[in-house]
């Protein structure tokens, strides 16, 4: 059962909730793996257990009442978070202890930046940065003063990634340091950025393309198998806006009815759901209008435009569109769920539609965080026409017809 702050405030050395005299400390748990040790000289203790790579571990998150049961709910949270994340928080703690002694060696300032800057980031994106550099870098720069550091000493860092076969995260940690080492120089606690002087000192990292088709022919072909899919309403529906909306799988399979607008024909992404934090607009095409009513009366009472099969407080699985192309016959290698933005993007920029208009409609990342709070709605008339073309495109690659695109030039 759940504490309380009366129960906790209650609890006294040397006698047991129900009553029942003790000589020695007690527990009294509370939810998730908090609960508090009532010491036999009256301190109270707030504890956190948690396994780890199949070992039960133990972390104090303070005193009560210096620390009150919603600070320690909020403590246990976020790290139940760190473990979710396959971080032991035993030893990110173990680390800071470390750094704290020292605040200008790099891994101090290091999170410091961390802390700062990942308010609004994504939750994967905040602790996936934060694992490379305590995979990657702490371990070797971690303990050294942060203007101490030489290029050819953080080269040897990147090095050592590289020789693992990972160049791609190579040039990620390299990425990470040089914004590390620029806050640095900013707070005035570094000179220079060494992560600049390594410029083409690694080898060009191979971009990993999500598989895609873009051959005409061949998307009528895909378009024809997705029109024929025998799979369920919910599945059929979600393949067939796939190509419509080219969001990111995980937007599309968590689309919520109270998101999408059918009398104005826009789906609204809140900011929270997005990769770059800010609203995003879909203009929907007549096609995709069409197929959100046809799943409605199924799915319209829900939460979820494409709920769990297991239950509906959740979204279809991640896999469930990529796993209904390999039904189709599609490997991994010919398409996935991701692939048909590469698809749209490849098209419509070889049809001449305005660049500006795809980059913006794909939700590519503005670089002033501010700037993009304010453009989510740019380019939206010529976003529309070009959704509604693409989609009238796709149809017409599906019934076999030897479609013609109608470039942008030609609309105005």
């Amino acid at each position: 059962m759940a504490l309380s702050d009366i129960k906790v405030k209650s609890l006294k050395a040397g006698i047991k909730p129900d009553g029942t005299p003790t000589s020695k400390a007690y527990r009294v748990t509370d939810e998730k793996g908090l609960y508090i040790e009532v010491a036999l000289s009256g301190g109270k203790w707030w504890r956190f257990k948690y396994r780890f790579g199949g070992k039960e571990k133990l972390l104090s998150l303070g005193i009560y009442p210096d620390v009150s049961l919603k600070d320690a709910r909020i403590k246990r949270d976020n790290l139940r978070k760190l473990v979710a994340d396959g971080i032991d928080p035993s030893h990110t703690r173990k680390a800071e202890k470390q750094s704290t002694g020292d605040q200008n060696s790099f891994e101090f300032v290091a999170r410091e930046w961390h802390n700062k800057f990942s308010a609004d980031w994504s939750e994967s994106h905040k602790s996936r940065t934060l694992i490379r550099l305590e995979q990657n870098a702490f371990p070797w720069l971690g303990a050294t003063n942060i203007n101490d550091i030489t290029a050819p000493e953080l080269l040897s860092v990147l090095r050592r990634i590289e020789s693992r076969g990972a160049l791609e995260t190579a040039h990620r940690v390299n990425q990470i340091c040089g914004q590390v080492f620029r806050y640095a120089i900013a707070t005035g606690r570094a000179e220079r950025d060494p992560a600049a002087d390594l410029k083409g000192a690694l080898p060009p990292a191979k971009t990993n393309h999500h598989p895609s088709i873009t051959e005409p022919v061949k998307v009528g072909a895909l378009m024809r198998a997705i029109q024929s899919f025998t799979g369920t309403i919910i599945t059929a529906t979600a393949l067939k806006l796939s190509p419509l909306v080219f969001v990111r799988p995980g937007e599309l399979r968590q689309a919520e009815w109270s998101e999408i607008d059918l009398e104005n024909a826009e789906w609204r992404i809140p900011p929270e759901k997005m990769k770059m934090r800010v609203v995003h607009i879909v203009p929907l095409s007549k096609q995709a209008i069409e197929a959100l009513k046809d799943i409605q009366p199924l799915t319209g009472r829900d939460k979820y435009v494409f709920p769990s099969n297991r239950t509906i407080t959740r979204p279809m699985s991640n896999n469930t569109v990529n796993a209904a192309l390999r039904r189709m016959g599609y490997t991994k290698d010919e398409m996935t769920a991701h692939g048909f933005r590469s698809m749209a993007t490849t098209i419509l920029n070889e049809q001449g539609w305005l660049g500006d208009a795809i980059e913006r409609q794909l939700a590519h990342g503005e670089s002033n965080g501010v700037r993009a709070a304010y453009n989510y709605a740019q380019h939206l008339p010529e976003r529309k026409k070009m959704m509604q073309a693409w989609a009238d495109y796709l149809d017409g690659l599906a019934s076999g017809a030897d479609v013609i695109a109608i470039n942008r030039a030609d609309k105005v």
